[in-house]
């Protein structure tokens, strides 16, 4: 037997009954044809092919909420990306279900954000006639852009991690993570911004939740094991405390606080680079331009756009149009 052989023994073995198995060829089929692997299953794979890809090492210098913030401890695309994919595990591992495939799915599952968070997201939906949705864009990032060839099951869980149930459960897992990472990282960071301070947070929230970031992500984290495999949720008291505390969320820090006051600058910079670069796309890097050959030039520029670092973006936009000094 190979190793990967081996280790497929094991999930047989280990995985629950609702577990999805790296053996499925529903769930492991990809868009192109490959030889299996003799060290690692095919999950395992495709989580090695996202931490190595390009799209992924761009996420330390995407924004999370905070634009271009001021200190070293404030989240990005990519330190959210890690809290999500542990918190992720860790549901994984305690209800015996594919923690492969659940790391895979957390890892990728924000690879195609755009540049200055949802604020550059919005911009893109609103000008593209395609529209622009970050967790569609991220399968585009990993198949098109990356050429990674994901298994199915990596890339449903992608596509659904914001607003859809996936068709596995680690699918699932990822999309519960991902919302409990960014509330209470963000009242973390929004605290350390002044925005917030802890007593402002909604004490029949916290009376539930915790209060603290370690108490609350705990106790989300068990609800989710504790209510089990039939349906992957929380349990309905706490899936109310939740939704309160992100409803408070939304309403004093996401849409109406200081940490959007450079949203309008951002959202002209994007508006600007788009429509300049469809009118010049002579210019386009000659990978997309390839891209609008097949695919036609908004797509292409789209893409690009959408690829970019926040640094990237203001050195662009500074360099075409900031005038420089006569030396």
């Amino acid at each position: 037997m190979t190793l990967r052989e081996q280790y497929e023994l094991y999930e047989k073995n280990f995985l629950c009954t609702a577990g999805t198995s790296s053996t499925d060829p529903e769930f492991t089929q990809r868009t192109g044809p490959e030889e299996k692997c003799p060290l690692r299953t095919d999950f395992q794979r495709d989580h090695d092919r996202i931490l190595h890809s390009k799209a992924f090492r761009r996420l330390k210098h995407k924004t999370q909420v905070f634009l271009s913030p001021e200190g070293d401890h404030y989240r990005t695309r990519l330190t959210h990306t890690l809290e999500v994919s542990q918190i992720a595990r860790t549901i994984a591992r305690c209800m015996r279900l594919n923690e492969d495939l659940t790391e895979a799915i957390a890892l990728g599952h924000d690879l195609g954000h755009s540049p200055f968070g949802h604020c550059g997201e919005a911009v893109l939906n609103e000008i593209c006639s395609h529209g622009f949705r970050h967790y569609l864009n991220s399968v585009r990032t990993a198949e098109v852009i990356e050429g990674l060839n994901l298994t199915y099951a990596v890339k449903n869980g992608i596509e659904c991690h914001t607003n859809r149930i996936a068709d596995t459960p680690e699918g699932n897992i990822v999309r519960l993570a991902d919302t409990i990472a960014y509330i209470n990282h963000d009242i973390e960071d929004s605290i350390r911004a002044g925005i917030l301070a802890e007593n402002d947070l909604p004490a029949e929230c916290t009376g539930i939740l915790g209060h603290s970031k370690s108490e609350r992500i705990t106790t989300l984290v068990q609800s989710v094991i504790e209510n089990g495999y039939e349906v992957i949720d929380f349990q309905p008291e706490i899936r109310q405390a939740h939704d309160n505390l992100k409803k408070f969320m939304f309403d004093n820090v996401y849409l109406n606080s200081s940490a959007k006051k450079e949203n309008r600058k951002a959202e002209n910079i994007i508006r600007n680079l788009y429509f300049y670069f469809m009118e010049n796309t002579d210019l386009l890097p000659v990978e997309y331009r390839c891209i609008m050959e097949n695919s036609g030039a908004e797509r292409a520029v789209c893409d690009y756009i959408a690829g970019m670092t926040d640094h990237y973006a203001v050195s662009l936009y500074s360099e075409i149009f900031i005038p420089k000094s006569w030396k």
